[in-house]
């Protein structure tokens, strides 16, 4: 159990074991990589009512010792600078612009890429009360409907497997992309991976991808926490 009382509220599907946001999955592995364990509330799109105490509506959101915190990487800073006698998040303050840099392409270059592979499955998966949100945030988002978003599947996973390149050059220098360890650096990117893997039946990678080892290593760690979580 951690040093102290700390809730993290989570997006969950109409399952609420099923938790599939990508950032969330962020913070869950930054939290098992500091050795700390949270409350995990389930949340959905449409009860931000929820989490209003937030002062936004988005999760993940981490309440520490009444202290509240929002966006994966504000509570990566917040963990590594409450926690400092526990496993680094980044390897030193040194290498946190590096772990700035991969969040940023990960989101802005890989997630794009991920969505349109696997929007109708997240739709399904949804609780029925999130899905006419999901559906009209989704598409003002991406300007066209799902189904033209996700038409060309074949086409989309290529994609997603191209964008990935920059870390197949990483991991053919170390096991990790922040080197011979895990760091946030990599659950930046694992995110991305674990998002897809709870929530849709589509394998973005190739058996013989590098980057698929670097996956099972992570699934793999802190005693198999992702590769036993709940998959859709």
């Amino acid at each position: 159990m951690g040093e102290a009382a700390l809730t993290l509220y989570e997006l969950a599907g109409a399952d609420d074991a099923l938790r599939f946001s990508p950032h969330c999955w962020k913070v869950r592995m930054a939290l098992a990589h500091k050795g700390l364990e949270a409350d995990r509330v389930p949340w959905r799109f449409t009860e931000k009512q929820a989490i209003a105490f937030s002062g936004q509506g988005l999760v993940p959101v981490l309440v520490h010792d009444g202290e509240t915190i929002s966006d994966s990487w504000r509570i990566a800073l917040h963990l590594e600078e409450r926690f400092p006698n526990r496993p680094s998040l980044f390897g030193g303050a040194g290498a946190m612009p590096l772990a700035r840099f991969i969040n940023g392409w990960a989101d802005t270059a890989l997630s794009p890429a991920i969505a349109r592979v696997i929007i109708l499955d997240v739709l399904e998966r949804v609780h029925e009360d999130d899905r006419a949100y999901f559906r009209s945030s989704r598409e003002q988002r991406m300007g066209r409907s799902l189904e033209e978003v996700a038409a060309d599947r074949p086409a989309n996973l290529a994609a997603v497997r191209q964008a990935l390149l920059p870390v197949r050059r990483a991991l053919a220098a170390a096991d990790f992309i922040a080197g011979a360890a895990p760091a946030y650096a990599d659950y930046c990117v694992f995110g991305l991976l674990m998002w897809a893997r709870c929530i849709s039946p589509v394998e973005l990678l190739e058996a013989d991808d590098p980057v698929f080892a670097w996956r099972d290593r992570l699934l793999d760690a802190f005693g198999g926490m992702a590769r036993t979580s709940p998959c859709a």
